[in-house]
């Protein structure tokens, strides 16, 4: 990654609360069996589900989990924030912690995949990129932080909307409020992951946003700083590449390995 891309991250950091969730908590070597981890929202029930099938065989783990928007996880890590294993939507917030020495590199790998679509309870009929000048409020998350919101926003810019779209864009803080925004019809609908489209009650899928327009969605793993040192963190992302990891996600709408 160039420098002035990295001074840009350090910069879009500095934008966030970064450390509201660890008040008066500082990093630093988990004890026995705990394990910390800092995950990309849309991996809130997949992760949810597997540590606790994780449990059931391993008693003695302890997690706390942290999920939220990628760029925010990546900010409270580079900022001392408790954590043993980050598994962030994109390559960019990994790259970035690579950079910070915040990860250990070599225990960095791939966990799984998604692809990005359009959901709405809308009464307009929307079927493509060019059909979204027909709506009044769009949600993204903020595409500083949010990376789903900053494939929709590369997205759109590549199918010539971005202009067309000015002032119509509401922004979320991360892809759950994006999916709550459209779920609750307080916009037109949003750009979500397939795997949260899937939750939606009353929100519907209108397309499937094509691929050539952004970049290929990978959620990458590695272990912190911290984690490095803490066998059960160890454990633990070696059990994420197992089978039983790799069923779950499927489930939940995720493309294995």
């Amino acid at each position: 990654m160039s420098n002035p891309a990295l001074r840009m991250l350090s910069r879009t950091l500095k934008h966030f609360a970064l450390l509201a969730l660890f008040v008066g908590t500082t990093a630093g070597p988990a004890i026995a069996g705990e394990l910390r981890l800092s995950v990309a929202a849309s991996l809130k029930d997949a992760i949810t589900e597997l540590s606790l099938s994780y449990t059931k065989k391993h008693p003695e783990a302890v997690f706390t989990n942290n999920f939220g928007a990628s760029g925010a996880l990546a900010g409270q890590i580079q900022n001392g924030a408790p954590a043993d294993l980050f598994i962030s939507a994109n390559k960019k917030w990994m790259e970035f912690l690579k950079t910070e020495k915040a990860v250990d590199p070599l225990s960095e790998r791939p966990f799984t995949k998604n692809t990005l679509v359009f959901t709405g309870t809308t009464s307009s009929k929307v079927s493509s990129m060019k059909d979204l000048a027909k709506l009044d409020k769009i949600a993204i998350g903020s595409p500083k932080s949010v990376p789903a919101g900053d494939y929709a926003m590369q997205a759109l810019r590549n199918a010539g909307m971005q202009q067309k779209l000015a002032g119509k864009i509401v922004m979320a803080k991360d892809v759950r409020e994006c999916l709550m925004y459209a779920e609750l019809g307080e916009v037109d609908g949003g750009f979500v992951y397939k795997t949260d489209a899937l939750l939606a009650k009353k929100a519907t899928v209108r397309f499937e946003v094509p691929p050539a327009l952004y970049p290929p969605v990978e959620y990458p793993m590695a272990l912190t700083a911290d984690g490095a040192s803490n066998p059960e963190a160890k454990a633990f992302i070696s059990y994420l590449e197992g089978p039983e990891a790799a069923a779950v996600l499927k489930k939940y709408g995720f493309t294995t390995r």
